[in-house]
């Protein structure tokens, strides 16, 4: 017998929908940003190398770990389209987006084994848990139309980012009180004798085993999607031909044009902030001590976290009073703003405050985004292919931005300059926005 599923714009499905943002939230936290750069740099230093051999040629690790994200953006880049092509034709995008939950969640808990003895398979695991993250993210994005009306969808982007941050805050603080106190929960020390390092390796399977989990909820409750009519021929070929379709119909939506390239350059920044600043505030803060560092910089990364729920909840609030433009342009001003102020930084205090105004407009900036990009996008059941082209121009700017930031960094010898760069890209989103809803 078939269970009848909510209807679009009730609550069970609105929720349901926001739940997956607090299921796969962990990923980007604990794996990004918090304790798998930790890990990974703590390998290196109880081996006392700062060089892996791979490919037959030896590289250190922060450039390996740089290239095999690029590489994972490259690739999240090139096949989100396609497979968002694929599941509208099919009418069956909550596969794919299963598919690619499992995927990055099984990758997670792969990183237990993460070695530099078995360099390969670590990196294999690593490269897969981005992609799985990201492109499952890019099809539940694509369901926002789907479920929300448009008076609806400010609303419920901005909570599920808040229960994203609210979920993956609360599973932070307890992989960071294994790690502290690996004794408390029975961690012995490891092959190495490190308690701390094997704790570490744990909350990789906590990630995995919550992300598949929690998702649980939002897949019984959400649709499989719409079908495409026509021939069921070369489906691979067909994911080309939707996407080139797509792009001739952004070509006859002004608005739709003009938002996409503003929130391409200003999307570059925030993403690349949101790549180095745990790297920045490593190497430019003038920290006491080395454990100063560590909890300096978990509490920074909590610090944004908290922040960016009641960012993203004031954005919204503020976007139905100034409308979503006017509110995005005053974004990107204070991100400007931002960027200014951190290339002054050297305290840990200047560091906290920093943290804190990201946090601020980090929530608000991709909230408020996912929303008004839903808005503008023209009637049609082919949501994946269009929000395709959202993450698409999201991931190529990673690529692009942290290429760029990098560049600088190494040109002028500071990340301090570098962040100046990113001030520039956020003026120029700004710029941009105001183009939006012009007439002409």
């Amino acid at each position: 017998m078939s269970r009848i599923l909510p209807i679009k714009g009730s609550k069970k499905l609105l929720n349901a929908w926001a739940f997956y943002d607090w299921a796969n939230s962990v990923y980007s936290l604990v794996i990004s940003s918090a304790i798998f750069p930790i890990f990974y740099g703590a390998l290196f230093r109880v081996a006392g190398i700062e060089k892996v051999t791979v490919f037959g040629g030896e590289i250190a690790r922060a450039p390996l770990i740089s290239y095999v994200t690029s590489a994972a953006f490259l690739f999240i880049a090139l096949i989100t389209p396609i497979l968002s092509g694929i599941a509208d034709y099919l009418g069956n995008k909550r596969l794919f987006m299963k598919l690619f939950c499992y995927l990055g969640a099984l990758s997670c808990i792969g990183l237990y084994w993460f070695s530099l003895e078995n360099i390969y398979f670590s990196l294999v695991c690593y490269f897969f848990g981005l992609v799985g993250f990201w492109v499952s993210f890019a099809f539940n994005n694509s369901y926002l139309p789907d479920i929300a009306f448009p008076r609806q969808q400010d609303r419920i982007s901005a909570k599920g980012f808040s229960l994203g941050y609210i979920g993956s805050v609360i599973l932070l603080l307890f992989n960071l009180a294994m790690v502290m106190k690996p004794n408390l929960f029975g961690i012995e020390t490891d092959a190495r004798g490190i308690a701390e390092i094997k704790a570490m390796r744990y909350s990789f399977l906590t990630v995995g085993l919550w992300w598949i989990g929690f998702s649980q909820y939002s897949f019984y409750f959400l649709p499989k999607g719409f079908k495409r009519e026509g021939v069921r021929q070369h489906v691979i070929l067909n994911g080309f031909r939707e996407l080139k379709n797509v792009w001739h119909q952004i070509g006859g939506q002004i608005k739709l044009k003009r938002y996409l390239a503003a929130f391409f350059i200003y999307s570059m920044a925030v993403q690349t902030v949101m790549l180095i600043a745990t790297y920045f505030g490593e190497e430019e803060i003038q920290w006491s001590s080395d454990s100063e560092r560590t909890t300096g910089l978990i509490v920074s990364i909590l610090l944004i976290q908290l922040v960016a729920i009641a960012g993203a909840t004031l954005t919204a609030r503020a976007s139905k009073t100034f409308g979503n433009i006017g509110t995005l342009i005053v974004v990107n001003i204070l991100w400007v703003l931002i960027c200014i102020y951190a290339y002054f930084l050297i305290t840990p205090m200047d560091f906290y405050i920093a943290a804190g105004c990201v946090g601020i407009v980090m929530g608000g900036i991709q909230a408020l985004s996912r929303s008004t990009y839903s808005k503008f996008i023209p009637e049609t059941i082919d949501t994946a292919s269009f929000f395709s082209f959202y993450d698409v121009a999201e991931k190529i700017g990673i690529v692009i931005g942290t290429f760029l930031y990098g560049f600088a960094a190494q040109y002028f010898g500071s990340m301090r300059y570098a962040i100046i760069l990113l001030g520039l890209f956020f003026m120029a989103g700004a710029f941009l926005l105001t183009r939006v809803n012009r007439a002409n």
